[in-house]
């Protein structure tokens, strides 16, 4: 049905525009022998014959307004269609929010990053997004629990910040639950361009969390810059990212060299600060950097009669949003960290 077309541009992200809300499954095989799985619309997956250890999941447009990581990994599918670019081991590519790509919004009625680990069915709630995060939940159980047990897993998650950052690019490590933080990870980071690392405290709604809670894998939230409508980002500036992924997907493995906790900016959450009045407030203007300081006592939020104010000298924000809908995250607040004995 649209096979021939897929097989002669590779443009696997056009396909998933044209075709929001579903696409019937379909396989291919490549004349290297990669097998090509289009599982639904914005989900598809490359297994090599001969392929590798590791299953990787490379995420982008779970906010659809997010165009630089989905413009990195629309030309890593068109290469490996296209067989430019040889596989080493099974990559899922997911583009997760298809219609608010098209609107050019973050996202279409509910954030679809606060979906997941069951989320989407909490509730009486009824929508595109709660049912695609279900759907994705689904695709990723079905990857990463396909093949044998004991495989080494990991997942990326690709975004890019509604507001600039002091720190252009940064990675959220999510919630291990008293497992070790790991070196090689912050050493993978770094090779992306990414050297600051936001540790989180607490489970979460994320991407990210669910396979990294639900799998075991490797999983990261990563920040590569500010929003910009397609056509604007300036690709250079994500130069090695896409080099570093591509290495992941084509290679055995890679060499970081030796690591030095030097090269690393680490934060940890302190608090969150949700919203639960339709009075809810920043004092900062909107142009504020994410990682911000504050000294200690200045106002940070008003929610209704609650003031938050800084707790700790050079208390940080992260992700101010005022706007999110009552009782979800309005703000996180971040004091740096060092590597220590919890890194592995």
């Amino acid at each position: 049905m649209y096979l021939e077309e897929l097989k002669r541009t590779g443009d696997f992200l056009t396909l998933t525009r044209n075709n929001e809300f579903h696409l019937p499954a379909q396989q291919f095989t490549l004349s290297n022998g990669t097998q090509v799985d289009v599982i639904d619309t914005g989900v598809i997956q490359f297994t090599p014959a001969q392929y590798g250890l590791k299953d990787i999941v490379l995420s982008s447009a779970i906010h659809g307004n997010e165009t630089a990581p989905i413009e990195i990994c629309d030309e890593l599918i068109q290469s490996i269609i296209k067989e430019q670019l040889t596989l080493k081991h099974r990559v899922l590519f997911i583009f997760g929010n298809p219609k608010s790509i098209n609107i050019r919004e973050r996202f279409v009625e509910e954030n679809l990053n606060r979906l997941f680990n069951g989320t989407h069915a909490q509730g009486d709630i009824e929508n595109e997004e709660r049912k695609r995060a279900a759907n994705l939940e689904r695709y990723v159980t079905a990857f990463f629990t396909s093949v044998e047990a004991g495989r080494y897993r990991c997942h990326y998650d690709l975004h890019t910040a509604i507001r600039g950052s002091k720190n252009e690019k940064f990675a959220v490590y999510p919630f291990l639950h008293g497992e070790p933080w790991k070196k090689s990870q912050l050493q993978f980071l770094l090779a992306c361009g990414v050297n600051t690392v936001l540790m989180m405290r607490s489970a979460a709604t994320t991407f990210s969390y669910f396979s990294s809670r639900q799998f075991g894998a490797d999983a990261f939230t990563v920040e590569l810059g500010q929003v910009k409508p397609f056509g604007q980002n300036d690709m250079s500036r994500f130069a090695k990212t896409k080099e570093t992924l591509t290495a992941l997907i084509s290679q055995d493995d890679i060499n970081f060299g030796e690591f030095n906790s030097g090269d690393y900016e680490l934060f940890q959450v302190h608090r969150t600060i949700n919203r639960t009045q339709e009075d809810f407030t920043f004092p900062f203007a909107d142009s504020a950097e994410n990682f911000t300081g504050f000294a200690k006592g200045e106002l940070l939020a008003t929610d209704g009669e609650t003031r938050y104010l800084a707790e700790v000298e050079g208390e940080a924000i992260i992700f101010p949003n005022a706007n999110v809908a009552l009782g979800q995250r309005a703000l996180l607040t971040v004091i740096p960290m060092e590597v220590d004995e919890r890194f592995v």
